[in-house]
């Protein structure tokens, strides 16, 4: 359904659009709340264009 959006979707996009800018990943613990770093990068995937620029850097 265009325009409707569960609390874990915006949550991940979230933590997504935090990290594409350069937000440290304790930051983003942080503001999620989260006890563990592992359950913040459940959130904080990397986007495809930041993915790609990474792998570029290093390949």
């Amino acid at each position: 359904m265009a325009g409707h959006f569960s609390p874990h979707q915006l949550r991940h996009s979230y933590a997504t659009h935090l990290m594409d800018n350069g937000a440290p990943l304790e930051v983003i613990q942080s503001l999620l709340g989260h006890e563990k770093s592992e359950t913040t990068r459940i959130y904080a995937e990397l986007s495809g264009k930041q993915r790609h620029e990474h792998y570029s850097k290093f390949f």
